[in-house]
């Protein structure tokens, strides 16, 4: 939604095209269609359209060209076998396409049937190097050998991202990493817009986390090596990451039970009431979008430098955050932030790491990069 906001505040009439990454009915039946239309019903397109590839395909070579790769573990073609099976959607001869906006590399087979032989710029915006993602699920399926390869995936996504006019990544990680992967390519590192979160007034010490693995690991150093040295100082955390850790260590969560207040589902008003954000993050890649958050409220933050990966920016140089390099450091940052909420020291309304979130991770700023980057693909 956020990319059809910013191509809309830029003057474009924006058509959206979802394409279902697996066998699915006709849209708009079956139970995955109805409730991707009721996700996305506010998504702000002038039209919208569905494709996606029919249980039907499963009567053409489908079986032979993704399935069996498959089951040995290459989803890679997989993804792709399907995105070739998948029909225009009615309606769409009617437009006229003047850019096409792409959200992941296996869908460009579709990509090019849309286009049908015109000359239409293509962004292509990365989600990370796929190819690694699959190795890490592939760990916990059941293939048969001879198992594919992270370089044998690799190889079948860089070989569609060529194909790409522009390639648009969303942090700097992944624009290095996919800069020397195709050096022959054009690149653009265009951060994702993140939502406005309201600014921090309150005195509330709090950490906010989605439960993925990353944040998991995370976590549990701060239960078990941070807390410890907090003397006391008191902290809420938010999000479902306490399910996470109740999944994966009981007895830790039932130690720390009291520390969690779960998901909730206005988590405007827990930063607008924080006084303090704690990042303790020692695992993860990419840009972190609760760190974001953190910058958006401009609260005092106490962070590892891990919270800032893939942000341009030295960390050291924002005056409203506390660096730890170890849990001793961390604890003492930690109990400082207590005490100045304690004081009632409301954070100001214009902060470092505020001015950081609004030249680089708005809405407003997403727009400006966006255009900045496609403009020479339209002329």
């Amino acid at each position: 939604m956020a990319q059809i906001a910013a191509y809309r505040a830029l003057g474009a009439r924006v058509l959206s095209v979802a394409m279902m990454d697996d066998l699915a009915s006709r849209p708009p039946c079956g139970a995955r269609w109805r409730a991707y239309v009721a996700a996305t019903h506010d998504i702000g397109a002038d039209r919208r359209f569905f494709s996606g590839p029919p249980f039907a395909g499963l009567a053409s070579r489908l079986l032979v060209d993704g399935w069996w790769r498959l089951i040995h573990g290459d989803q890679a073609s997989w993804l792709i076998e399907l995105a070739r099976r998948a029909p225009l959607p009615d309606g769409f001869w009617e437009e006229t396409v003047d850019l096409i906006h792409a959200n992941h590399y296996f869908t460009l087979p579709f990509v090019e049937a849309l286009k049908n032989g015109r000359r239409i710029p293509v962004v292509l915006e990365t989600q990370d190097i796929q190819a690694r993602q699959y190795v890490l699920r592939n760990k916990g399926g059941f293939f048969i050998p001879p198992y594919a390869t992270y370089d044998n995936m690799l190889k079948v996504e860089l070989d569609w991202m060529r194909r790409a006019d522009l390639s648009a990544h969303l942090n700097e990680e992944e624009f290095h990493d996919f800069r020397d992967l195709l050096p022959d390519s054009r690149h653009a590192l265009i951060y994702p817009a993140v939502p406005e979160v309201p600014r921090a007034a309150g005195r509330d010490v709090i950490i906010v986390a989605s439960d993925n693995y990353a944040n998991y690991v995370s976590l549990r150093w701060f239960l078990e090596e941070v807390v410890p040295l907090s003397g006391g100082a008191r902290v809420a955390i938010y999000g479902n990451i306490d399910g996470g850790v109740k999944r994966r260590d009981g007895a830790l969560y039932e130690a720390h039970r009291a520390l969690f207040r779960g998901r909730v589902d206005d988590i405007g008003s827990v930063y607008a009431n924080a006084g303090a954000v704690l990042l303790p993050t020692i695992e993860g890649h990419g840009l972190s979008i609760k760190a974001v958050e953190a910058l958006c409220c401009g609260a005092p933050l106490v962070a590892t430098p891990l919270a800032f990966r893939g942000m341009k920016v030295d960390p050291h140089a924002l005056g409203n955050v506390a660096l730890a390099d170890d849990a001793a450091q961390f604890a003492r940052h930690w109990r400082e932030a207590q005490e100045r909420a304690d004081r009632g020291d409301t954070p100001p309304l214009e902060s470092d790491t505020r001015r950081l979130y609004e030249s680089s991770f708005s809405p407003q700023a997403y727009a400006r990069t966006l255009a900045a980057a496609v403009e020479p693909l339209l002329q």
